[in-house]
Formats: structure tokens, C-alpha cells, sequence
């Protein structure tokens, strides 16, 4: 492993836009795969991303705008020696629609490697992605919707009832436009279990000025462990390079964050990724995605829930089973070729949770067996990392010390619905 203390120059740089884990597990990959350190433009200063070995970091300010962002970027480009390639890259979706916002001003700068505006609008909403997995065959779960764009008129009713019994699952559609609107006890997935809780939710979000779809969906049972994770890449010349799928073992329980996998182990999904190269073949998809799937345990059917139009918050699982998720974009974009298709099937176990922790939550024998097992061989959390220094693996410890006040207090043990 390099040394920390001497990056490697490779010859072109990497810009990652947004602060945490998701930008933190993105310079890993490119410091772990060619030695070098990322650029981090960030608002609001995380300490992680303060303190890695992986990044330099850039603060603009909470107060910074989307053009203030902008601007900062074309400056960063403008102290870089002329010819000298850059990568443009971010991990989060408010920013990914902020980079096509600004694509003029940004793609005579930098290298881009994302779907266009429409394409975007589509995969982002997640009622036209269950049209599209319709379209393929790929199973999705049962879904209403409710279309708030007219809740502002006084005979507007969006007490749709739904065809099955409760509870039920509700979620927006488009997760960037239910960033900008705020309400009590807002969260990211609801857990209703009554047509009053349903109603309550829709005065809620009419109140609080929502316009977009909202989604009422058929609870699939199952705990943390019936949710799959995908990892795909496709290149700009619509070759699919990369697949890697994980089964999801604890997810994070608090409001703000339920359903973002927290601990992983890797395998072999044939079914999972070969549907999803079916659907980014089918929309010619460009550039880095994360699929949420839950496998129905009654009948095995793998619902597939939604895209996300980047490379994930917890990527470190691919890179950690053997595949440098950098090499594929710096391949297609910098260096101008394809690489053959690599399909990661190697077990790990990725986790930001004590070990301990997690075994506690995996209700199945032979599972919580295959974990241990798994995890004797290769255990990876990015905070562990081995060139960070000794602030990122005492944070690692605090990190999964908070973790468990935070189960013992919002989930306590595991339930048959993951709720």
C-alpha cells in the first residue's frame, strides 16, 4: 500500500462534490486504486472528509449557493495546468442534478460521467422506473401513487385507497424534490399501519406546499436481510463493465436515514445483475448505479424498488471484494476504452457497525454462520481503511459505539417487516 504521506500523481484529477460517507468512500476508491488524492468541494466540513488521507478538502459555507458551487468548481479547473484531464464525479442526488443543471458551464472543464436531464428525470422518479422494470419483466412491488401537483386546489383529493390491507409502505417518488420540503416528524420511508395514518401523511404534505408523486406501497415482509444492494457501471460507449451485488444485513433505523445499508456481504446474484444490465442496456444508460431490491421471502420474487443515478453511498463494498470501482470510470472517461465486464462475486463483509452488533440482528442460523465465516477472511469498514491515520479508526470505534445507543433506541431487535 502507498504511502499516505506521498500521493501518486496519475496524470489527471478527481473533483467529488458533497461532504460524508458518500464522498468519502469515492476518494478511498481512487486513493486505494492509483495512490492519489481527490479534490472535495463540500458546503459544511464533515470530519471525516477533514480528516482522510484520501482528499483534499475545499469549504464554501453552509450559506453557499448552487452557482457559488458552480463557480468554485470552474476555479478549481482554472488552477489545473491546461490539457490536464479531471473527473467531475458526486454521490449524492440534490448534487448529481445540480452538475446536469450546470453541464454547460461544467463539461468544457471537466469530464462528466452521468445520464443527461432526461434520462434523469425519469430514473429519478420512482413510479417511471417501475414502468420501465414493467417494460423488461423485472419484478417491482405494487405500487399507488399520489400526484400532489395539484394539492393546492380546493377540490384536489389524494385519499387514494389502496388495494391492499395494512400496513403499507410510502415513500416520494422523486427523492430530490422531498429534500426541499419540511414537516414534523418527516422521514425518509413511513411505516403506515392504518388508513388514518395515511391520511395523516397526506394533510402533511399538503400543508407542507409538496407538489411531486407520492408512492403508497404493498409491504414486502421481510427483515434487513431479504434487501439486496447492485453496483453497476456502463460506460459512455454502452458497454456494461461493471456488476456487484451484496445482500444487505443491517440497514440504518433512524428517520432521516432508514433503509441506507450500514453492513453488506458480497456474492454471487446472477438473477439481480443480469437484470440489471438489462435495464441499463435498455434506457443506454451512462456512467455509475445502485439498485434497491427486496426479495420477497413468501415467494423469492425479487422486487426491484428503484435506481439510483450514482454509484452509492456504501461503494467501499466493491472495492473491498476485489474490483477498483475507479478504474472504470477513469477507463472509459480519461483514457477513452472499454474494459472487459467484471462481475464480483467474491464474499466480504462491508460494515460501518460493530461485527458483534450485526450478527445480533441476523435471525437465520445459517446465514449468521456464512457471516462469521465471511468475516474471518475479509472483513472491511472504510474507516478502517489502512493508510487513514489513528483519528479515522478511533472515529471508527466511537462511530459504532454510537451506532449501537442508536439500534437500542430506535430497533431494538429485528422484526419480521424491518420497521
Amino acid at each position: 500500500m502507498r504511502s499516505p504521506s506521498a500521493p501518486v500523481d496519475p496524470g489527471f484529477d478527481v473533483v467529488v462534490l458533497g461532504a460524508g460517507l458518500n464522498s468519502l468512500n469515492l476518494t478511498i476508491a481512487f486513493h486505494a486504486q492509483y495512490g492519489m488524492r481527490c479534490t472535495t468541494v463540500v458546503r459544511t466540513p464533515v470530519a471525516m472528509n477533514e480528516r482522510t488521507v484520501t482528499t483534499d478538502l475545499v469549504t464554501l459555507g453552509a450559506d453557499a449557493s448552487d452557482e457559488d458551487l458552480r463557480d468554485a468548481l470552474i476555479d478549481l479547473a482554472a488552477q489545473r495546468p491546461a490539457g490536464r484531464p479531471a473527473l467531475l464525479l458526486t454521490n449524492a442526488d440534490s448534487l448529481i442534478e445540480l452538475i446536469d443543471r450546470f453541464r454547460a458551464d461544467l463539461e468544457p472543464h471537466y469530464l462528466l460521467a452521468q445520464v443527461d436531464a432526461q434520462l434523469l428525470s425519469r430514473l429519478a422518479d420512482k413510479a417511471e422506473f417501475a414502468e420501465i422494470c414493467d417494460e423488461l419483466g423485472i419484478d417491482t412491488v405494487p405500487t399507488v401513487i399520489v400526484d400532489f401537483s395539484r394539492a393546492g386546489e380546493p377540490d384536489w383529493n389524494g385519499h387514494e385507497e389502496l388495494p391492499w390491507s395494512y400496513p403499507v409502505v410510502g415513500k416520494a417518488a422523486n427523492t430530490a424534490e422531498y429534500h426541499h420540503v419540511d414537516f414534523p416528524g418527516k422521514k425518509k420511508v413511513f411505516f403506515l399501519e392504518s388508513a388514518e395514518e395515511q391520511r395523516a401523511l397526506v394533510r402533511s404534505l399538503r400543508e407542507a406546499g409538496f407538489t411531486g408523486r407520492f408512492l403508497f406501497q404493498e409491504l414486502i415482509e421481510g427483515d434487513d436481510t431479504a434487501q439486496r444492494s447492485i453496483t453497476a457501471y456502463r460506460s459512455s460507449r454502452g458497454r456494461v463493465t461493471l456488476l456487484c451485488a451484496a445482500q444487505v444485513l443491517l440497514g440504518e433505523h433512524t428517520p432521516e436515514a432508514l433503509g441506507r445499508p450500514a453492513a453488506m456481504v458480497t456474492g454471487d446474484f446472477p438473477s439481480l445483475t443480469a437484470a440489471a444490465e438489462r435495464f441499463l442496456d435498455h434506457v443506454d444508460y451512462v456512467g455509475f448505479a445502485n439498485f434497491d431490491v427486496k426479495v420477497d421471502p413468501r415467494t423469492g420474487r425479487e422486487c426491484f424498488f428503484e435506481i439510483n443515478p450514482r454509484i452509492g453511498r456504501n461503494n467501499y463494498y466493491v472495492t473491498a471484494a476485489g474490483e477498483p470501482v475507479a478504474r472504470h470510470v477513469v477507463e472509459d472517461r480519461v483514457h477513452g476504452r472499454d474494459i472487459a465486464q467484471v462481475r464480483v462475486t467474491r464474499p466480504i463483509l462491508y460494515t460501518i457497525l460493530p461485527l458483534r452488533l450485526v450478527l445480533s440482528y441476523v435471525r437465520d442460523p445459517a446465514l449468521r454462520e456464512h457471516v462469521r465465516g465471511v468475516a474471518r477472511r475479509g472483513l472491511r469498514n472504510p474507516f478502517r481503511y489502512r493508510p487513514e491515520g489513528l483519528w479515522m479508526r478511533s472515529y471508527s470505534v466511537v462511530s459504532g459505539l454510537n451506532f449501537v445507543r442508536k439500534y437500542r433506541a430506535v430497533y431494538p431487535r429485528p422484526t419480521d417487516t424491518g420497521f
